[in-house]
């Protein structure tokens, strides 16, 4: 099996406490030569579809890699580890959804294989004792260990809300960026239809164009965004204050 230089890192440990350091040190005590991007590890605590949606936008733009992803409210359970190869890389973490949409944007999953651990791990820091040693093996060039299992029997993630109408659409809120900027499920093209004069959920004026300097200071923009997404923003503001909306509301866009 041929190996990888690098492997990327996303998790909600944070970069407060010693978490991400421990990963990195069970990856470079295994595989020294081996660089590691990390992505993120400001993942909302337990937000798996947060961190499924960064992983997905974010793995297609990085090398051939092994990511490793670990949100993981259910360590410890019985919910397996995994790993799953597709025609760009390789991906490792936890059975719970974390990484099918990455799986699809790197080109769909041709293999699973369950993780196998040993009564000699911490039943609370998998990704320091199980995930990121396996990436290191799996970066390596080492063959998967582990049974292969059935791809249809992956956990996975409710499919988000997207409606497409007579003028309009709706869709669910996917992730708010550190910019207050509020990314929908629904995809760029979906735009086309809607005209440049917009009504967001029948109260708010929004403008459509491609940059945030198309409409004035403080007004709302909606966009297509660089992962191919709906999204809305206000210039030099945030527009989740303005929508008052979060991760899973529904949001409908409409021209006027």
């Amino acid at each position: 099996m041929a190996g990888y230089s690098w492997i990327s890192f996303t998790t909600d440990y944070g970069t407060f406490d010693g978490f991400v350091a421990a990963c990195h040190g069970s990856i470079a005590r295994i595989a020294p030569q081996v660089r590691v991007i990390d992505v993120t590890h400001h993942v909302p605590p337990a937000d798996v579809a947060r961190g499924a949606a960064v992983l997905a936008q974010t793995a297609p733009h990085l090398p051939p890699s092994v990511h490793v992803a670990v949100v993981d409210p259910g360590v410890g359970t019985s919910r397996r580890g995994v790993v799953l190869t597709t025609p760009g890389g390789l991906l490792v973490g936890p059975d719970n959804g974390l990484l099918i949409w990455a799986a699809e944007a790197l080109g769909g999953i041709q293999a699973a294989h369950e993780i196998r651990t040993d009564g000699t791990v911490s039943s609370t820091f998998h990704g320091r004792d199980v995930f990121a040693p396996a990436a290191a093996r799996l970066a390596l060039g080492d063959k998967i260990e582990g049974p292969e299992i059935n791809p249809d029997s992956l956990v996975r993630l409710p499919d988000p809300v997207v409606t497409l109408g007579d003028g309009w659409i709706e869709a669910e809120v996917l992730t708010v960026d550190r910019f207050g900027n509020v990314q929908l499920a629904a995809g760029g093209d979906m735009l086309s239809g809607l005209g440049t004069e917009l009504m967001i959920n029948a109260s708010v004026s929004a403008r459509r164009g491609s940059t945030f300097a198309d409409v004035g200071k403080g007004d709302l923009l909606v966009f297509e965004d660089s992962a191919g997404h709906v999204a809305i923003a206000v210039n030099n503001g945030r527009a989740v204050v303005v929508l008052s909306v979060q991760p899973g509301d529904i949001v409908k866009i409409q021209g006027r």
